[in-house]
């Protein structure tokens, strides 16, 4: 799913990559482990780019 950067309030910085959220718990789920979350679904992710 792809996020506007522009218009979420959720978002997270892990590694120095800021990843984007449509929803508070995906942003959860995601402080709780980041690294898992972040290598399972690869840098399609990643919207900092």
């Amino acid at each position: 799913m792809k996020v506007d950067p522009k218009r979420t309030k959720f978002r997270s910085e892990y590694q120095g990559k800021i990843y984007y959220f449509c929803s508070k718990v995906d942003k959860n789920m995601f402080d709780k482990i980041p690294r898992g979350y972040a290598e399972e679904k690869g840098d399609n992710y990643d919207k900092s780019k």
